[in-house]
């Protein structure tokens, strides 16, 4: 029965299975699902997790953020923040936190609070370098700004996550 219960498991991750929140990944042991970013400029998202498979998508932004769904041998199945994806090997993927800014166009703070000061604007869309986070607000810097935004406001942090 063991046998049997491990290559189920072992099938749906190949098959793109994703985990549940709050779970491990069966390669790393890493908290599922995760965010990391794209180490490359340039990485081939393929339907499967080998190079065999075809490759549906070309993510082409180094930094972009990505969200890691799934785990197969070198192998990750990621989500951009618009929900595209597929698998990538590992090699074209890095632990350094990064940030889309989701809204309109978003205040960096001098600090965690929307009567402090805006040192810069940013757009829907950049990236950003994601720093600490309280439950409401992260600390982001892009393009030699520092600021606080509202985590509601970006892509690339989980809601309850806190970072110092």
């Amino acid at each position: 029965m063991r046998v049997f219960v491990i290559s189920v498991i072992v099938a749906l991750f190949a098959s793109g299975v994703s985990l549940s929140a709050g779970s491990r990944g069966p390669v790393t042991n890493l908290p599922m699902p995760r965010f990391v970013s794209m180490k490359a400029d340039e990485g081939n998202v393929r339907r499967g997790p080998s190079l065999t498979h075809r490759v549906d998508w070309v993510f082409q932004h180094e930094n972009m953020p990505l969200q890691i769904t799934g785990e197969y041998g070198h192998w990750r199945r990621v989500q951009d923040s618009e929900g595209q994806g597929g698998w990538m090997h590992y090699s074209l993927l890095s632990g350094v936190r990064m940030v889309v800014v989701q809204d309109k166009q978003v205040s960096l703070r001098l600090k965690p609070s929307d009567a402090a000061q805006a040192s810069a604007y940013v757009d829907r869309g950049v990236i950003a370098r994601l720093g600490d986070c309280k439950p409401d607000w992260c600390e982001v810097r892009v393009s030699g700004y520092k600021g606080w935004v509202q985590k509601a406001s970006l892509w690339g942090v989980a809601a309850e996550e806190i970072r110092e």
